[in-house]
């Protein structure tokens, strides 16, 4: 691996850079696999059968994380499609110290992760969060929204709402949020090792639009961050001008204070101070087992510790006739149902005033969870029910073996000896999907555009 000389030469004046070690952990080809089990899903005997073959050892500054000694086919898992687990990057993961250090946590809160496509810190940040908090994940670029809500909804949360918005249109939610985190586009240097494509778009020049777009998006957003509330910045960056410079600029434009966070030293995560005092977190590869990544946090000291909300358009409730078919399928009854056309949200009575406003302040692509389709007084469920974790798991239900599940999952007939009607299909107790079995035949609800296109390797 050729990496670029004009990087080299910028981190030389990195305090922390090692560029032998450097330049040999890029040349290695050496790979690092990580994932992140999901606390809501949990499985009973992980590391599971999938996984069996491998050595799994725990992410030391993630409680769910764990890093894998070599990455098997996570395509043929029923697992990964059953949202029990989702593959994420090593490094990214101290997200997780910067929320439980700075926050409290177990308070209801308010936190946006502004540039969240395809969904690996948000779904992280949900874990992390109360039931009763709120995770607005937010993806700019539209051909991105999809994935990243459907990352949320295999996760089966009901706390969150998905938006397609520019940075900017977060200013009228003035003084909303406890939390905000920016994953911030980047040069992309801290990703060589793992994605060597990205060394062909790399440039000083684009390392400098990368430093102003990264400025443009933290002063769009700031007037969203309530009084006392904590700024989280990152990068996937090993660039001076898109870590510490910015850190400086944030010190120098906003009214705020440097957050520190408390690092073992066994983890060999740097912590660096630009010429402003503030605190960053360096991932370096020949340092810790994980890519290139940076991490600030910063608590504002200026605006309001609290938002005013003002709600014109109200969401359609379902017809009180149907309320109790839809209580039939989720377990509690705190949830408020809106009907849009014949589709049914199930919304969270804590969080519906806050959805509301939201509704009327952003491009909503999703919120709570879609149970479905109201069609002559009969719910004709949705896949995200079945993956939500407020599904009553008492729905008849048929269990299939793994070369079953692969089916399922490649959306092909199925014959099964099962009771007629809707059933929830499980592998190892994790919900798939839905089939409805007929007198003749079993139809296969599995989303077209999630299926497996591949066939299983022999």
């Amino acid at each position: 691996m050729q990496l670029p000389q004009p990087l080299l030469q910028s981190l030389e004046r990195v305090d922390s850079f090692d560029k032998a070690a450097f330049e040999q952990v890029h040349a290695s080809g050496k790979q690092v696999t990580s994932l992140r089990v999901n606390p809501a899903k949990p499985i009973a005997d992980f590391p599971h059968s999938h996984l069996s073959a491998l050595t799994v050892n725990a992410i030391p500054w993630s409680r769910n994380g764990y890093y894998l000694s070599g990455r098997p086919s996570f395509t043929f898992d029923p697992l990964f499609h059953a949202g029990t687990y989702y593959v994420q990057e090593a490094s990214s993961m101290f997200l997780e110290q910067a929320l439980t250090q700075t926050a409290d946590l177990s308070k209801p809160l308010r936190v946006l992760d502004l540039c969240a496509a395809p969904g690996g810190k948000s779904t992280h940040i949900q874990s992390l969060l109360s039931a009763e908090s709120l995770l607005v994940t937010n993806e700019v670029i539209r051909a991105r929204v999809n994935i990243l809500k459907d990352n949320i909804i295999k996760w089966g949360c009901n706390n969150v709402l998905v938006s397609n918005n520019d940075p900017k249109d977060f200013a009228k939610l003035e003084d909303y949020f406890d939390v905000i985190v920016v994953d911030a586009p980047c040069s992309g240097s801290g990703l060589f090792r793992r994605e060597p494509e990205a060394m062909d778009e790399w440039s000083p020049d684009n390392v400098v639009l990368c430093s102003q777009r990264q400025q443009r998006i933290l002063a769009d957003v700031w007037p969203a961050l309530k009084k006392d509330g904590i700024l989280i910045y990152s990068t996937c960056s090993y660039s001076k001008e898109e870590d510490e410079d910015i850190t400086d600029w944030v010190m120098e434009n906003f009214s705020v204070s440097p957050e520190k966070i408390q690092v073992d030293p066994s983890w060999n995560i740097v912590e660096t101070q630009g010429k402003q005092n503030a605190f960053g977190y360096r991932f370096w590869p020949d340092k810790l087992d994980g890519e290139g990544f940076f991490l600030a946090c910063f608590r504002k000291r200026e605006g309001d510790d609290e938002a005013v909300m003002k709600i014109k358009n109200k969401p359609i409730a379902v017809n009180k006739k149907d309320i109790p078919i839809l209580e039939k399928w989720v377990i509690g009854n705190d949830y408020f149902f809106l009907q849009h056309l014949q589709t049914v949200y199930a919304w969270p009575v804590a969080l519906q005033q806050d959805y509301n406003w939201l509704l009327n302040n952003l491009r909503v692509q999703y919120s709570g969870t879609i149970l479905g389709e109201l069609i002559r007084d009969k719910l004709v469920p949705d896949h995200s029910l079945a993956m939500s974790v407020i599904l009553d798991k008492s729905l008849p239900q048929t269990e299939l073996d793994y070369k079953q599940s692969i089916e399922y999952l490649q959306r092909k007939d199925l014959k099964l000896e099962t009771e007629k009607g809707w059933q929830l299909v499980t592998y190892q107790s994790h919900p798939l999907g839905w089939i409805n079995a007929l007198p003749n035949r079993i139809n296969n609800y599995y989303p077209r555009e999630l299926r497996i296109l591949k066939e299983r390797p022999e």
